[in-house]
C-alpha cells in the first residue's frame, strides 16, 4: 500500500537518504562527481531542507510503500502567480521504482491543485535525463522551453522546462 504525507523537519534525514541513493544512479552518466557533490550539498543539506520545510517555502510530500519511507515530491506553489505550482524535486528510491509511486505523488498534487485554483503544474528537468523526461511526457507533461541555470562554482542546470494543465 502507498500512502502519501507531509513532511516535517524531522523527516529531513529520510529526505537526505533517498536524495543520497538516488542522485547517483540518476546522474551518473549526466553530471560530474565533483557537480553531483556540490549539488547534493547546495541542494539537501540539513539547514536548507530545515529552512524550505519549516518555513512552508517548499512543500515535501514523504512517499512510504508499505510504511517505508520510499520517495519524495517537493513543490512551490507560485504564490506571485497564484496559478501554478513548480514541482522542484521527484526522486523514488530505485528499488520501489515502477510500484506507481511517482504517478500517485503527481494526481496528489493535481488534486491539491484543482482545490487550491491553480491551472498549471511546471517542473525542469535535466535535458539528459531521458527517463524523467519520458516518464514525464507520458504523465502528460509537454516541454515549453530550454532553459540554462547557472548554479555556482562554474556549474549549469541544463534544463527543459516541462508543464501540464491541471484538469
Amino acid at each position: 500500500m502507498i500512502s502519501i504525507q507531509k513532511a516535517t523537519v524531522k523527516d529531513i534525514p529520510q529526505i537526505q537518504r533517498i536524495a543520497k541513493i538516488t542522485w547517483p544512479i540518476a546522474f551518473k552518466d549526466i553530471l560530474s562527481s565533483k557537480q553531483l557533490e556540490y549539488m547534493m550539498e547546495l541542494m539537501y543539506n540539513t539547514d536548507t531542507l530545515h529552512s524550505q520545510i519549516a518555513g512552508n517555502e517548499i512543500i515535501f510530500w514523504l512517499a512510504k510503500l508499505n510504511d517505508a519511507t520510499s520517495g519524495f515530491m517537493a513543490f512551490e506553489p507560485n504564490l506571485q502567480l497564484k496559478d501554478r505550482i513548480k514541482i522542484h524535486k521527484l526522486y523514488i528510491n530505485p528499488t520501489a521504482q515502477s510500484k506507481g509511486i511517482g504517478q500517485i505523488l503527481l494526481k496528489k498534487l493535481e488534486e491539491y491543485g484543482r482545490s487550491s485554483t491553480f491551472k498549471l503544474l511546471t517542473l525542469n528537468v535535466n535535458k539528459y535525463n531521458h527517463p524523467a523526461i519520458k516518464f514525464y511526457t507520458k504523465q502528460g507533461f509537454n516541454k515549453v522551453e530550454d532553459i540554462i541555470i547557472p548554479i555556482g562554482k562554474g556549474y549549469i542546470m541544463d534544463d527543459y522546462v516541462f508543464s501540464k494543465k491541471i484538469q
